[in-house]
């Protein structure tokens, strides 16, 4: 079977991250994106479940337009707080 290349961009630190993990488990990070393309092409499917981030849900941005429009016609200021470590 002929090989080919693939460049992938992603965030340096997430894939200092994904290097190590592939090293935990025995694999290299090429292995871990052919098992991925693998089972994705054979069930077509994303093999894993994938869900939307709970900030952008319909019902958060309609608070987040609400705050906004409170800020702008004066109702409501904004505070300032220190950042929560997670």
């Amino acid at each position: 079977m002929a090989q080919t290349s693939i460049n992938i961009r992603m965030d340096e630190e997430l894939k200092k991250q994904f290097d190590a993990f592939c090293s935990e488990i025995g694999m290299n990070m090429t292995t871990a994106f052919c098992v991925f393309a693998k089972k994705a092409v054979r069930e077509r499917r994303i093999p894993f479940e994938i869900s939307a981030d709970p900030f952008y849900s319909e019902e958060n941005m309609t608070r987040l337009r609400e705050s906004i429009r409170k800020v702008e016609a004066g109702e409501k200021s904004l505070t300032e707080h220190e950042l929560i470590e997670v």
